[in-house]
């Protein structure tokens, strides 16, 4: 063997470890639990819906349930965003660093040899992967239980227009890659309070109390001038995705934000792990 065919690719090496910590995060008997809680949401919402009607007072996409059971996917989404959804992301992320410091593994990944920078890498790419996974599983679960509940057929849009299931399901897809882009801003956040401590437990509160503080400044009209650069501020936009034609302004605001919260705290993550101790 030659000494350039000893040289591993780096493009196979990082896919390698990444594919390694997906199947991590989707293995771990916590998070399938974590996921199986999302997944019986659009199940409780169908059944409740089919037994007991629509009786106002939730999501606007309830009402629609029984005329298009492609909705309890929507409502169901509507349902998880401030809570559950924001919770899922912040457990994974909070313990994407701080966990494997307190379990002792750290100081091993470090040495296998794998660089602090791909390590960080991979680590954020995986906590992407299960953004979207998490969201995908919400929409998915919701759209088959409503299919077998209350059938499918042509979508009213929220401004009126009517389309097919092809095109709604297209427009689904959006929906959950919007909101997924969102929650991968939310897991940059978590990332980097993990890197700050060695309890996984006290980064997922920390990321918890960022994303309900988030919410809640957004409720204070005194402080309108703030709303635009909170990152939940342009979660509910993913209506807009359901008009035709689409409105683009608060979906483009919206990603470019979540963008901005990504590069910034990624970069913090970066540097304080670039430079700290890793001593287990």
């Amino acid at each position: 063997m030659s000494a350039v065919e000893a040289v591993p690719n780096p493009v196979v090496s990082w896919l390698r470890l990444f594919g390694s910590e997906c199947r991590l995060v989707i293995s771990r008997r916590r998070n399938i639990a974590g996921l199986g809680v999302l997944a019986a949401v659009p199940i409780l919402i169908a059944v409740a819906v089919k037994i007991w009607g629509v009786g106002g007072g939730g999501p606007s996409f309830v009402d629609a349930i029984t005329g298009n059971g492609l909705f309890v996917a929507l409502a169901a989404l509507a349902v998880e965003l401030p809570l559950f959804l924001p919770l899922a992301v912040s457990w994974i992320s909070g313990d994407a660093i701080a966990g494997e410091a307190n379990l002792g593994t750290l100081r091993y990944l470090l040495t296998v040899p794998v660089g602090r920078t791909r390590l960080l890498t991979v680590k954020y790419a995986s906590l992407i992967f299960f953004s979207l996974a998490a969201t995908v599983l919400v929409a998915l679960v919701g759209a088959l239980i409503g299919s077998i509940l209350f059938g499918t057929g042509p979508m009213i849009l929220l401004s009126g227009d009517t389309i097919g299931f092809g095109a709604t399901v297209v427009r689904l897809a959006l929906v959950c890659c919007y909101l997924a882009a969102g929650f991968a801003a939310l897991a940059a956040i978590g990332l980097f309070v993990s890197t700050l401590t060695e309890q996984p437990i006290g980064a997922t509160v920390a990321t918890v109390l960022i994303n309900v503080g988030m919410f809640v400044l957004d409720t204070i009209t005194q402080l309108d001038w703030l709303h635009p650069y909170l990152l939940t501020h342009w979660w509910m936009s993913f209506g807009d995705l359901l008009r035709s034609p689409i409105y683009t302004g608060d979906i483009s605001r919206g990603l470019l934000t979540a963008l901005a919260y990504a590069i910034i705290f990624w970069l913090a993550a970066w540097a304080r792990f670039s430079s700290k101790d890793v001593t287990s």
